[in-house]
């Protein structure tokens, strides 16, 4: 029978070890399960292996849905979609109220560089959803970017837009 309290330990431990990142903090919920780490996905409404990504992952979720106040019903995480013959995973996907695809959100892990290379990776899969933002983060540096499809443009923005802008 394991220890609670060396369980309890173990996590918190590992919870301060954990990166800080440039994103609001939130109680998470941690928990091991089959002697591996997960973190509780509020969306998914279960455990998710807790790998450096995930906890990009989730802490970007918490921010979209609990301080810029995006609709969770209109949030999808690790949604499939195919680009030529690939099949992909977009890390989140968040849909306008008429139910296209609006923004696309790649999570890298905190050490990973955000640069050209992983601009032009989400916006690949954004080919296929052709959502009008597409975000990049790590945790720590994040970059939106708007999509005019009409004039094949893309302009970085200094910050991600409101959910609440008119349904066009």
């Amino acid at each position: 029978m394991p220890d609670l309290h060396n369980e309890k330990k173990a996590i918190a431990d590992l919870l301060n070890a954990m990166v800080k990142l440039n994103l609001p903090s939130f109680n998470v919920q941690i928990n091991r399960i089959d002697e591996k780490v997960s973190i509780f996905d509020v969306l998914r409404k279960r455990y998710v292996i807790l790998t450096p990504e995930e906890w990009v992952r989730q802490h970007f979720l918490n921010y979209l849905i609990e301080h810029l106040g995006y609709p969770r019903a209109l949030i999808k995480v690790e949604g499939g979609l195919t680009f030529n013959t690939l099949r992909k995973r977009s890390d989140i996907v968040v849909y306008s109220r008429l139910g296209q695809p609006w923004m696309v959100v790649e999570c890298k892990a905190p050490d990973v560089r955000l640069n050209q290379r992983i601009i032009e990776q989400a916006s690949t899969y954004n080919r296929t959803l052709k959502a009008k933002y597409i975000v990049i983060t790590n945790g720590i540096a994040h970059i939106c970017c708007e999509v005019d499809w009409s004039l094949n443009k893309t302009v970085v923005l200094a910050k991600l837009p409101d959910f609440d802008i008119p349904e066009t």
